[in-house]
C-alpha cells in the first residue's frame, strides 16, 4: 500500500471513530453542563477531521492514533527480505564428516582444526605480535564448518520455508572432496555418493521445485578448480559438483571462484583472527595502524623448482638482492610458516607483501597480509581483481599494486624499483585503505554476536540475498 493511501485510510478511521462517539452522546437529553461543554468541545474537534482526500494530522495522544501506530510498528519486520531457511540434512553431509576428522586428509590430522566450531585451537599466548585475544590456529580448508556455525546464529532464520528469501544447503563439499582426492582405491561412484544423494534429496523437495533451485546457495571451503571434474575417468581430479546442471542454478560461494561462471562468488579465506568482542577488532586495527614497518616489501613462501610457469624463483632472487626486502623461506628448516606469529610478524614489519599465485591463483597469505595491514602486490588479476568483488574495491590501485607476472618472469621489471616510486603519503593512504577493509575480511567467532562489526559472513549473506532477488524477483 502506498504511503498516501495509508494516510487516507488512517484519516478515515480517525474520523469514523470520532463521529461514532459523537453519535453516542447526542441522544442523552439531560446531561450536566460540564459534560455538555466536553461534548461541544469534542464535536468541534470531530468536525475538524479532513475529508478522505486530505492527509491525517490527528493528535499523538488519540487512542485511535496510538492503536494505528502500534499496528504499523508490529507490521515492521527487520528481517523482511532477509529470511534464510537452512536445510536440516542428515549429519553425514556435514557434522558426520567433522566427527570422522581423522579421515579428512591422509597426512594431516584435521581433528584439532575442526574443533571450536572450525576455528581451531586457541592461541592463548599471543605475545606482542598478536596482541589481544581472539586468535586461533585456523586451517585454510575449514570455512564450511565456520560458516555453518555462523549461519546457525543468524538472526533471520526461519523454519517456515514459504517465508524464506534464500535457502542454504549445509553440505561440506570441500571436506568431503578432500577426503577422497588421494584415495586411489575408491571408485568415482563412491567418491560422488554423497553429492548424488544430496541432489536427489533437493529435487524431491517442494522448496527446490518452486524456483528450480535458483534461490538456493551452497558453500565450498575449497577452490573452484577442485570441483570441476568433467567426467568419471579414474585419473580425473576432484568433485563434479560445479558441473551438475542443478548446481548451475544455485549460488555457489567458494574461497576461490571461476571468474567466468555467473553463479560462483569468491569469499575470503579464513585467517587466524576470530574476534568475540568489538574491542578486539578496535585494538587490532589500532595496532596495525601504528606498527613500525622497517621493510619496504617482503615475501613469505617457498620456491617451486618443478613449475616452469611459477615466478617464485624470481621473487626469491629479487628479494635476496634487495636491502629493502625481508624473505621468509617457508621450506627452510626452522621456519614454520603455519605458526601465525611467524608470518604475521613479517607482514606487520612490511609496507608491501608479495602475493604470487600458489597452487591456484589466490593463496590464503593474501588475506593474512592484509589482516596485518600490509599492502598486497599481485602478479595476476585472478589473484583478487576478478574475484572477491563483494569485498575489495573496484579500483585496485587504492589498496594494492599490480605487476604483470610476465614482466617478472622475463626479467623486465625490478620489484624494488616499482615500489620505491610510491611516496610516503601514497603508502600511508593505501595502508589505511587496507586497514579499513579488515573487518569485512575476517570471520567472527560464531559463539558471540558483534552488533557493530560486519564481517565476511555478513557481506556474503547480503551478496547472496541481492543476487537471489535479482534472478527470482520478489
Amino acid at each position: 500500500m502506498k504511503e498516501k493511501e495509508k494516510s487516507i485510510l488512517k484519516t478515515l478511521t480517525l474520523c469514523k471513530s470520532h463521529q461514532s462517539r459523537w453519535q453516542m452522546h447526542i441522544f442523552p437529553l439531560l446531561i450536566s453542563s460540564i459534560l455538555s461543554s466536553l461534548f461541544f468541545l469534542f464535536l468541534s474537534y470531530s468536525s475538524s477531521c479532513p475529508s478522505s482526500s486530505s492527509s491525517s494530522s490527528s493528535s499523538s495522544s488519540s487512542p485511535s492514533s496510538l492503536t494505528l501506530s502500534l499496528s504499523a510498528a508490529a507490521r515492521t519486520d527487520p528481517c523482511s527480505g532477509r529470511y534464510l531457511y537452512v536445510y536440516d540434512l542428515p549429519d553425514k553431509f556435514n557434522d558426520g564428516i567433522v566427527r570422522d576428522c581423522h579421515a579428512i586428509f591422509p597426512w594431516v590430522d584435521m581433528c584439532p582444526y575442526v574443533a571450536n566450531m572450525g576455528l581451531g585451537p586457541h592461541l592463548n599466548e599471543t605475545g606482542s605480535v598478536l596482541t589481544g585475544t581472539g586468535w586461533h590456529i585456523t586451517n585454510q580448508w575449514v570455512l564450511e564448518v565456520i560458516f555453518h556455525n555462523r549461519i546457525r546464529q543468524y538472526e533471520c532464520l526461519t523454519a517456515n520455508s514459504s517465508q524464506a528469501d534464500a535457502f542454504f544447503v549445509p553440505y561440506y563439499v570441500g571436506l568431503d572432496t578432500g577426503r577422497n582426492l588421494w584415495r586411489h582405491n575408491i571408485s568415482m561412484q563412491e567418491r560422488d555418493s554423497l553429492l548424488v544423494e544430496l541432489i536427489q534429496f533437493l529435487k524431491s523437495r517442494p522448496e527446490w521445485s518452486a524456483k528450480g533451485g535458483r534461490d538456493h546457495f551452497i558453500l565450498s571451503g575449497r577452490a573452484t578448480w577442485d570441483l570441476q571434474r568433467k567426467d568419471d575417468g579414474h585419473s580425473q581430479w576432484g568433485s563434479k559438483l560445479l558441473m551438475l546442471p542443478e548446481v548451475k542454478n544455485m549460488t555457489v560461494l567458494l574461497i576461490e571462484a571461476n571468474a567466468w561462471a555467473r553463479n560462483e562468488f569468491a569469499i575470503p579465506y579464513p585467517t587466524n583472527f576470530h574476534p568475540s568482542k568489538e574491542s578486539q577488532v578496535v585494538e587490532w586495527l589500532d595496532k596495525v595502524r601504528s606498527t613500525n614497518r622497517p621493510w619496504l616489501f617482503s615475501f613469505a613462501g617457498a620456491r617451486r623448482p618443478g613449475q616452469a610457469d611459477s615466478i617464485r624463483d624470481q621473487l626469491f632472487d629479487q628479494c635476496l638482492k634487495s636491502t629493502h626486502c625481508k624473505l621468509l623461506d617457508c621450506a627452510s628448516a626452522g621456519n614454520n610458516c603455519d605458526i601465525p606469529a611467524t608470518t604475521m610478524s613479517l607482514f606487520q614489519s612490511s609496507n608491501f607483501c608479495l602475493q604470487p599465485t600458489g597452487d591456484t591463483p589466490t593463496r590464503r597469505s593474501a588475506f593474512d597480509s592484509m589482516l596485518a595491514g600490509c599492502i598486497p602486490v599481485f602478479f595476476t588479476p585472478h589473484s583478487a581483481y576478478t574475484q572477491y568483488k563483494w569485498y575489495l574495491p573496484n579500483n585496485y590501485s587504492e589498496y594494492s599494486v599490480y605487476i604483470p607476472e610476465d614482466e617478472i618472469r622475463e626479467g623486465r621489471v625490478s620489484i624494488e624499483e616499482v615500489l620505491l616510486k610510491y611516496s610516503e603519503e601514497e603508502i600511508r593512504n593505501m595502508k589505511e585503505k587496507v586497514v579499513s577493509l579488515i573487518p569485512t575480511l575476517i570471520y567472527k567467532d560464531p559463539s558471540y554476536k558483534l552488533e557493530s562489526v560486519r564481517d565476511a559472513f555478513d557481506v556474503a549473506i547480503d551478496g547472496v540475498l541481492v543476487r537471489v532477488k535479482s534472478i527470482v524477483g520478489d
